[in-house]
């Protein structure tokens, strides 16, 4: 049984949506308004499908888009986001995936992307592939009488102010903050205009219908806006008598710690709301530490969240900052992909930029793509790696050289899912 892997033409969206939804085992029908919008914001010679020969039927689906990541110093580097991977049941184990991965990455290497991206579903997949876990996230439920807080809270201090805003003000508001976010924030990737439209109820699609929202917008003392978030509610009663109201944050943000602290405050301070469940956050959030008890916020999820893939090693290297000075020579296999080779980094801790470029030297490591993809943001440990054998070290020291290096005083945080 043959299989046939390409982009896909406009006429064969639809099919291709409905492949989508199978894969992630929706059985309900593509709508026609789903069509329109996806084929006003789908990119056709960035989306592949897998047909069977003797049906025609579309039976695997596979697309990417632009994306800038966020890298530890600030600079934003140029990625190819995946997403929309499946595979249809009966089409498994014939190696689609890695066909379509495998024009995917050619062409990101061609367009000069630095890494892919993607969130993966299932772990044992993408490693295949040259990607590695490079971001995690923790999700806390906050016992509210537990927080020590006052239940009288009703202003932030120093003349700061919280207010509920519409869709509309969020819409306004948003996307400059989310830019501030992501400068400082080494893991965060960029969100578009029609993210912004999906967030606020502006646009909607069938498979992710738009919820209403509570928004509250945190203005400092000077009126600048430094926080926003989303939530929702529900509506529980014990004995019919008792509210157990349980509020779930969707998103948010805080350039500075004083709006983070009156944010979640604020949340923990609604009337009939007995927890608070923060959505992911990054595993060193500072939200625990913001209540009085911090043992109030029990984990309730911890995982792998960003995955990255490097392409060229050399400019994602020289892209990034790090804490201390040294140079490295580090031998790179890639049996999936372009990116082997080995490299020579110097880096001088506080510069805006390090060198990096192939070399001839001796190397000093020896690692997997996917290793440096999961080293590459700060978050992982070298020497944790080097002793589960993923790290070979050719020069003593070299191992606690790169953990130093490349190991950031902040965990590395992806706010959005795609």
């Amino acid at each position: 049984m043959s299989t046939d892997v390409r982009t896909i033409v406009e006429s064969e969206l639809p099919e291709w949506l409905q492949a989508v939804s199978t894969g992630f085992l929706d059985a309900s029908v593509v709508t026609e308004a789903d069509i329109v919008q996806r084929t006003k914001y789908t990119d056709l010679s960035r989306t592949q499908g897998a047909f069977d020969a003797d049906t025609g039927r579309c039976v695997g689906t596979f697309r990417s888009f632009a994306q800038e990541l966020t890298v530890p110093g600030g600079a934003r580097v140029a990625a190819s986001a995946v997403s929309n991977v499946t595979v249809s049941p009966t089409h498994r184990r014939r190696g689609l995936l890695s066909r379509m991965m495998r024009a995917d990455l050619t062409a990101a290497k061609e367009r000069g992307d630095v890494l892919s991206t993607l969130i993966a579903a299932e772990y044992p997949i993408y490693g295949r592939y040259g990607y590695g876990p490079a971001t995690a996230i923790s999700e806390w439920e906050i016992d509210v009488p537990r927080t020590g807080l006052d239940p009288r809270w009703a202003a932030p201090e120093g003349g700061a102010r919280i207010d509920l805003v519409d869709a509309a003000e969020v819409r306004r508001v948003g996307p400059a903050l989310h830019e501030r976010l992501r400068a400082t924030t080494h893991g965060a990737v960029n969100r578009t205009e029609r993210w912004w439209d999906l967030a606020t109820g502006a646009e909607e699609i069938s498979v992710r219908p738009y919820k209403p929202t509570f928004h509250a917008v945190y203005r400092s003392a000077a009126g600048a806006v430094e926080g926003l978030v989303a939530y929702r509610a529900d509506d529980h009663w014990a004995d019919a008598k008792v509210p157990m109201n349980t509020v779930t944050v969707k998103d948010l943000i805080g350039v500075t710690v004083a709006a983070q602290r009156a944010l979640w405050h604020y949340l923990c301070s609604i009337d009939w709301v007995m927890k608070v469940r923060t959505g992911y956050r990054a595993p060193d959030d500072l939200a625990p530490l913001l209540l009085p008890d911090p043992r109030a916020a029990r984990v309730l999820t911890s995982a792998d969240y960003l995955w990255v893939r490097l392409l060229d090693v050399a400019a994602a290297l020289r892209a990034r900052t790090y804490a201390v000075s040294g140079s490295l020579v580090l031998e790179v296999t890639d049996a999936a992909g372009p990116a082997g080779g080995r490299f020579r980094l110097d880096a001088e801790a506080g510069a805006g930029s390090a060198r990096c470029a192939a070399t001839a030297e001796p190397a000093d490591l020896r690692l997997d793509v996917g290793l440096l993809g999961s080293l590459y943001l700060g978050d992982e440990s070298a020497v944790r790696l080097a002793a589960l054998g993923g790290i070979e070290e050719l020069r003593p020291g070299a191992v606690a050289l790169a953990d130093a290096l490349l190991r950031t005083g902040r965990r590395p945080w992806c706010p959005d899912v795609f």
